[in-house]
C-alpha cells in the first residue's frame, strides 16, 4: 500500500469515528431532554386527553358521605350515614343517574371539627366526589363550609340548625328556626301554658345561637327566662344544673343538648324526681334514634319538635320504614335527620338529571329553576331557590311508651324556609 493510500484510509477512519461520536452525543442529548420533559413530551399535544375525559368515561359517579362514626355524635350520625347509603343503593338498583352508578366514599368526622374539615378537603380534592352528604352539628358544618366554598364543592346538610346562614355551596334539608325552634317554643307557651322557660344546651354554636333567638321570642311574648345553662359537648355531669333548675322552678325546659349528653341528662333528671307532668322538656336534637340510647323509661312523655317521625302517616313513609328495617334490622328506627339524609340524595339526583351534569355550577343552576322537589316520607319537599333550604311541615311530637313519637301538633302546610327570620318583626336585630 502506498503512503498516500494509507493516509486516505486513516482520514476515513477518523471521520467515521467523529460521525459516530456525534451521533452518540445527539442520542444522549435526546434522552436527557425526554427525561426532563416527562412522558407527555414524547406524544403530540393533540393526542393528550382533556382533563375531564377520565370522569366522562367513567361508569360511576363518586359521592362523599361524611359523618361521625365515632365519638360523642356517633349516637346520632351513624344512622344518617345508613339512610344515605340506602338511598344510594336504591338509585343504583333503579339504573343510577343518567346511566351511571353512584360510588360512595365514606369518611369518619370522628366528632371532631378539624377532622371534618380535613375529610371534606380529601373527599373533594383527592377522591374527586361530585357531592358530599353529611355533618350533624353546626360546629362541623361551620368547619367544612369554607372548604366547600374555596373548592366549589357541594354539601347536602340533613339536620335542623340555628339558621342565619345560606351558603351557595350548601343545600339545607333539615329545618331552620321557623320550621322547628320557634314553633317548639310556641307550643310550650300556647298549648302547655308555660309562663317561664329554662334553656339548657351543649356549649357550641347551635345551642347558643338558638337560645339567642328563643330569648328574643320570649321577651316579645312576655314569657320569663328562668335560667340558661350550657355543658361541654359530650358532658355528662348535670347535678349542679339540676339543682339550679329545682331552685328556679321553671314551667318548662327547652333542650338543645346534643349527642351522649342527652343520655346522662334525662337519666339524672328523672332520678331527681322530675316527670313530664311536673316539668316537661321540649327537645330539638332528640329523635327516635336518641330515645333508644336514652332509655324509654327516662324520657317517655317529653316532647320533641321536628318535621318527620317514624309514625308519620304517608304511603312514602311506610315504604321507607320497611326498606330501612329490611336493610339494617327490624329493631332499627327512623327519625328526622335519618329521613332528611335519605331524601337529600334524591333531591341531588333530580338536580343532576335536570342539569344533565354533576358539575356543581350546573347543579346549582338547576335548583334555581324552582322545580326541584321530591315526594319524601315526610311529604312533598321542595327546594327554595332563594336560599337553598327546603319547605317543610312542622310537627310537634310526644315520646310514647314504645320509644316512638306521636304527633300532637302540626303546621298542616309546609312552611317556606326563612333562615334569616326576615318575616319575623321581633327577630329583626338578630340577622344584622
Amino acid at each position: 500500500m502506498s503512503q498516500r493510500e494509507g493516509n486516505v484510509r486513516d482520514n476515513v477512519k477518523k471521520r467515521g469515528l467523529r460521525v459516530r461520536a456525534a451521533v452518540l452525543l445527539l442520542c444522549m442529548l435526546a434522552l436527557v431532554i425526554s427525561a426532563c420533559a416527562g412522558p407527555a413530551a414524547s406524544a403530540p399535544a393533540a393526542e393528550a386527553p382533556a382533563a375531564e375525559a377520565p370522569a366522562a368515561e367513567s361508569d360511576t359517579i363518586k359521592v362523599g358521605v361524611l359523618h361521625s362514626l365515632s365519638g360523642t355524635m356517633s349516637i346520632s350520625e351513624v344512622s344518617v350515614r345508613d339512610a344515605t347509603l340506602l338511598a344510594i343503593n336504591e338509585i343504583n338498583a333503579a339504573g343510577g343517574i343518567n346511566g351511571k352508578m353512584l360510588e360512595a366514599v365514606v369518611e369518619d368526622g370522628a366528632s371532631d371539627w378539624p377532622t371534618f374539615a380535613e375529610k371534606a378537603r380529601k373527599l373533594i380534592q383527592q377522591d374527586g366526589v361530585a357531592v358530599v352528604f353529611g355533618c350533624w352539628t353546626s360546629a362541623s358544618r361551620k368547619a367544612v363550609l369554607p372548604v366547600f366554598e374555596e373548592l366549589n364543592g357541594l354539601l347536602f346538610y340533613p339536620v335542623q340548625y340555628e339558621g342565619l346562614e345560606a351558603s351557595p355551596n350548601i343545600f339545607y334539608t333539615g329545618a331552620e328556626p321557623t320550621q322547628q325552634i320557634i314553633p317548639g317554643v310556641d307550643f310550650l307557651v300556647n298549648e302547655l301554658g308555660a309562663q317561664s322557660i329554662y334553656l339548657l344546651g351543649s356549649d357550641y354554636v347551635f345551642p347558643r345561637t338558638a337560645n339567642l333567638i328563643i330569648k328574643a321570642q320570649l321577651e316579645d311574648a312576655g314569657i320569663a327566662l328562668a335560667g340558661e345553662e350550657y355543658v361541654p359537648l359530650g358532658g355528662t355531669e348535670f347535678s349542679t344544673i339540676i339543682s339550679k333548675i329545682q331552685e328556679a322552678k321553671p314551667a318548662a325546659i327547652f333542650n338543645t343538648l346534643n349527642g351522649d349528653s342527652n343520655v346522662a341528662f334525662f337519666k339524672q333528671f328523672k332520678d331527681a324526681g322530675f316527670t313530664p307532668e311536673s316539668l316537661p322538656v321540649m327537645s330539638v336534637s332528640v329523635a327516635e334514634e336518641e330515645v333508644r340510647g336514652i332509655g324509654i323509661e327516662n324520657i317517655a312523655g317529653h316532647y320533641t319538635a321536628w318535621n318527620y317521625y317514624q309514625t308519620t302517616d304517608t304511603p312514602e313513609n311506610a315504604k321507607f320504614v320497611e326498606a330501612y328495617k329490611t336493610a339494617y334490622g327490624a329493631d332499627r328506627v327512623t327519625d328526622d335527620p335519618i329521613e332528611a339524609g335519605y331524601f337529600g340524595v334524591y333531591l341531588w339526583k333530580a338536580m343532576v338529571e335536570k342539569a344533565g351534569s354533576t358539575d356543581v355550577d350546573a347543579v346549582r343552576a338547576a335548583a334555581q329553576s324552582g322545580e326541584i322537589q321530591f315526594q319524601a316520607p315526610e311529604g312533598l319537599v321542595k327546594v327554595e331557590p332563594e336560599n337553598q333550604h327546603t319547605w317543610k311541615v312542622v310537627r310537634i311530637g310526644q315520646i310514647n311508651g314504645k320509644g316512638l313519637i306521636d304527633e300532637v301538633w302540626s303546621s298542616g302546610d309546609a312552611v317556606k324556609p326563612d333562615p334569616y327570620l326576615k318575616a319575623i318583626p321581633w327577630a329583626a336585630a338578630l340577622s344584622q
